[in-house]
């Protein structure tokens, strides 16, 4: 499957300002900084990528969904697994 460009833009943008909090975390590590304050930025960084790949996966079964010729393509246990990676 490939997946559209178009929609994938904003979970690459989204990829990056996490690539960029996940760099502020070390970052605060490195300097010593407040550990409530770490935590803070280290769940902000997994939520931005549960996001996103929530967003991929979405995408994907839309994709899915809406197969060649309304033929039903969407293999649901592979589906299933996806999302319970992310949990």
């Amino acid at each position: 499957m490939q997946l559209d460009p178009a929609e994938m833009t904003a979970v690459v943008n989204r990829l990056k300002r996490a690539q960029g909090q996940l760099a502020g975390v070390l970052r605060m590590l490195e300097e010593g900084r407040e550990c409530e304050d770490v935590v803070t930025q280290l769940s902000a960084v997994s939520r931005a990528l549960d996001k996103a790949g929530f967003a991929i996966i979405a995408t994907g079964m839309r994709q899915c969904l809406t197969g060649p010729e309304g033929e039903q393509q969407l293999d649901v246990a592979r589906l299933e697994k996806l999302f319970l990676s992310l949990a």
